[in-house]
């Protein structure tokens, strides 16, 4: 999947694991962001059976990737990453 958003935006990304879950349950989501990048996690709310991150900043011209890693109630972890390509809107 792949996002694209303006450097003074400030916007929600969600991951539905919902059919991968069947039945089980997040029980903590984190957002892996690249070291040493421009883009900004600003908070990383989550419910049974989705994450979302809300991202700032990023430098024009670049795409980030960024991954949620989850745990679920049930012992599973998996990752998913999406990409934000940052460009003037």
């Amino acid at each position: 999947m792949t996002f694209t958003k303006d450097p003074d935006a400030v916007l929600d990304y969600s991951v539905d694991w919902s059919l991968w879950l069947a039945g089980d349950e997040i029980s903590s989501s984190e957002w892996i962001l690249e070291d040493g990048v421009d883009l900004e996690q600003v908070t990383a709310p989550h419910t049974a059976t989705k994450a979302t991150v809300w991202l700032g900043g990023g430098e024009k011209g670049t795409t980030y990737l960024v991954t949620n890693r989850i745990v679920t109630v049930g012992g599973r972890t998996d990752d998913r990453t999406i990409s934000v390509k940052v460009e003037d809107r």
